[in-house]
């Protein structure tokens, strides 16, 4: 079945190479995967040379670099170099077992802190990493010394550090439309990173999100190619320094990490974990354009995804992590699992997994089982179940990319340009990208008669379960790997939405009152309403219609099994964008939407503030609402709403609501959406003047 295929990847990488040449996004022929609905098209493939490399990285190879490599590798015994391709969570290895067993990375996921202390310090990060280091460079026993590398999901912002900037979520970005914001949020969230002596991050998505009852949804820039892959390489870029130049992995940079190789926003019903049942002209033309850039702008690292692709998982898939990511796209980097990922490869399980290995796999991440995994995969290797040389070539990639992050010579975490600088984190130079990021984000559906942007000096009603709850507005991967459990004192220097309108109309003169539930003894000139999903990350956000339900329907359900109508992706066809009110079946109203219309119905102009990471169904509360601003999940800089919502006090405008939609809205109605709502790229102005 795979083999099968193979003609159209080779149709694909002709056209990768022209785009790498040329600059021009090619799929086949004249078809652009920009456009969804034309993408399963196909024309005369584009010659090329099929002899030579289809990527051409940035990051070039160094003979003498590869020669100390290829030194240190023949000193490593077996055990040794396996020990390299393993990475476990903090919560699980000690930095004597580092010394030990020799393990060449190291994580922290969702949820784990130093000492399982949340409010650890800046200092406790830095510390915990020196000991690991110290650890791996332990000599004594006879072992090379390795310096080991520790990866963390900072997804958007250094999320799991207390006191962090917390930057929009990727959906939010994408309706930014702004590639120089996104690779300055990457430098950020770089000098964040590195202030805690970390070395890597498991960043960034660059999923093609076709079914947004997908848990993830809010990790992918947009359902569009082009500008997923135009925000990849930026991010990278911003992550990493520019390669080939000084800044590249220099202490102002960390490594990148483009994930999840392949297909994960394109599984069928949208079910995380998946089935992708694409053909491999769409796989590689829609989901693998992040990849392309990506590898051209010298990321480091690939993370496999969960998902299937054709029925097999990708983690055992050997065509597709070593001929066509490998071989094919030229990628010399470190191919690593995901959490626990070869548990799901047919007849693997989280303590041994020969195929994965075989098929491409580097560093295996076993959070928990590694001591197993080692030892059984020194095992396969004696009985021949796994070659030699397939573990010569992981350790190589592993010692490359550990060489070219300069971890030999940058010595202890602690002795790096930025570790320990407190102040870094959640610094006024990254919380000012991150309320920039806030400001461009915001996507305004409906505006009648002009009643944004609005005077501050006015008598403001904010109510809302999101007004004053930086937890929900941060989203999914805060601090904890759900999002859930924190409150306004976990985000020390964050601005809830509520803060930010206090902020803006107290100055002018103004009076803002917070009431969750709507309430009030002197009737308001306007209300403005936070409302949305709670908080949610992979797996557990899988929802089973796009309808927005309310806080009860915020995602936290999984049915694999559930049915759903054999549609992926939006259809934009003359959508009707000057209406907001379409018939429907009655439905009981939820909470959030009983308070728009109790607030509406008493006369009040309404502003609805949603909070989503992904596009839902909200035909009723648009119905509502006087005006509708889509917010995303903003992070902890809630200000830049306010920004945009309110003028100055002179009453000119602020700052211009500029977001524009990198998903179609859908109407709503059932499960995956069949209609537009409101088309790509479509988002209102506020208006000049009244």
């Amino acid at each position: 079945m795979i083999h099968s295929t193979r003609p159209a990847l080779l149709r694909w990488l002709a056209a990768a190479a022209l785009t790498a040449c040329c600059g021009v996004l090619v799929a086949y022929g004249n078809v652009r995967p920009a456009d969804p609905a034309r993408v399963s098209q196909s024309s005369a493939p584009v010659p090329h040379a099929l002899g030579s490399p289809v990527i051409s990285s940035k990051a070039h190879r160094d003979p003498r670099m590869e020669a100390r490599i290829s030194e240190l590798l023949r000193k490593l015994t077996l055990g040794q170099k396996v020990a390299q391709m393993i990475q476990a969570d903090i919560r699980y290895v000690t930095p004597e077992d580092v010394k030990t067993y020799r393990l060449g990375s190291i994580l922290n996921g969702g949820g784990a802190f130093p000492a399982n202390e949340k409010h650890a310090a800046v200092s406790d990060w830095v510390s915990l990493a020196d000991r690991f280091y110290d650890a791996s460079m332990d000599s004594s026993g006879g072992a090379p010394a390795i310096p080991i590398m520790w990866g963390t999901d900072a997804v958007h912002g250094h999320n799991n550090v207390i006191g962090a900037t917390l930057f929009p979520h990727n959906v939010a970005l994408g309706a930014a439309h702004d590639p120089d914001l996104v690779q300055r949020i990457g430098e950020a969230t770089a000098r964040e990173v590195a202030a805690t002596g970390i070395d890597w991050t498991f960043a960034p998505t660059v999923a093609v999100v076709r079914d947004s009852r997908w848990g993830r949804s809010y990790e992918g820039y947009s359902e569009r190619p082009d500008l997923v892959r135009e925000y990849a390489g930026r991010m990278v870029q911003g992550l990493q320094g520019t390669a080939d130049t000084p800044s590249f992995l220099d202490g102002n940079h960390i490594l990148a990490t483009a994930k999840h190789f392949i297909g994960d926003g394109g599984t069928n019903h949208g079910i995380d974990r998946g089935n992708n049942r694409s053909s491999e002209q769409d796989l590689l033309s829609v989901h693998g354009q992040g990849y392309v850039a990506a590898i051209q702008s010298g990321v480091q690292t690939v993370m496999v995804s969960y998902n299937s692709w054709q029925g097999l998982k990708v983690h055992g898939q050997r065509h597709l992590l070593t001929d066509v990511l490998k071989t094919r796209m030229g990628f010399d980097g470190i191919v690593v699992s995901d959490w626990d990922g070869v548990d799901e490869v047919q007849g693997c399980s989280k303590d041994r997994c020969a195929q994965a290995i075989n098929a491409g796999i580097d560093v295996i991440m076993v959070p928990e089982q590694w001591k197993a995994f080692l030892q059984n995969t020194v095992a396969q290797v004696r009985a021949g179940d796994i070659p030699m040389s397939r573990i010569d070539d992981a350790v190589t990639r592993i010692l490359r990319v550990k060489s070219r992050a300069g971890l030999f010579e940058k010595g202890r975490p602690s002795s790096r340009p930025l570790a320990n600088k407190a102040a870094q984190i959640g610094a006024p130079e990254d919380r000012a990208v991150a309320r920039e990021a806030v400001r461009k984000s915001l996507v305004l559906l409906k505006n009648d008669k002009c009643l944004l942007p609005l005077s501050p000096r006015t008598n403001v009603l904010v109510a809302g379960d999101g007004a004053d709850n930086i937890g929900k507005q941060a989203g999914g991967w805060t601090i904890s790997w759900q999002g859930t459990g924190n409150t306004n004192a976990d985000f020390p220097g964050g601005t809830s939405v509520f803060d930010g309108i206090r902020s803006a109309v107290t100055a002018a003169g103004g009076t803002a009152t917070l009431s969750a539930e709507g309430s009030y003894q002197t009737k308001p000139d306007v209300a403005i309403v936070v409302f949305g999903e709670n908080p949610y990350a992979e797996w557990h956000g899988d929802i089973k219609s796009i309808d927005y339900q309310g806080p009860s329907d915020d995602g936290h359900e999984v049915d694999m099994q559930r049915p759903a109508p054999e549609v992926s992706a939006f259809d934009e066809a003359n959508p009707k964008v000057s209406e907001v009110s379409h018939s429907q079946a009655p439905v009981a109203p939820n909470a959030d939407l009983a308070l728009l219309q109790r607030l509406r119905h008493s006369g009040i102009p309404v502003v609805a503030v949603f909070l989503t990471g992904r596009v839902r169904g909200v035909t009723p509360e648009l119905d509502a609402s006087n005006a509708f601003a889509v917010a995303w999940w903003p992070g902890t800089e809630g200000g830049g709403i306010a920004d945009v919502l309110f003028r100055k006090s002179n009453g000119e405008v602020n700052f211009p609501i500029s977001g524009k939609l990198s998903y179609a809205w859908p109407r709503g109605g059932g499960g995956s959406s069949d209609s537009a709502l409101f088309p790509y790229g479509y988002g209102l102005g506020g208006c000049i003047r009244r």
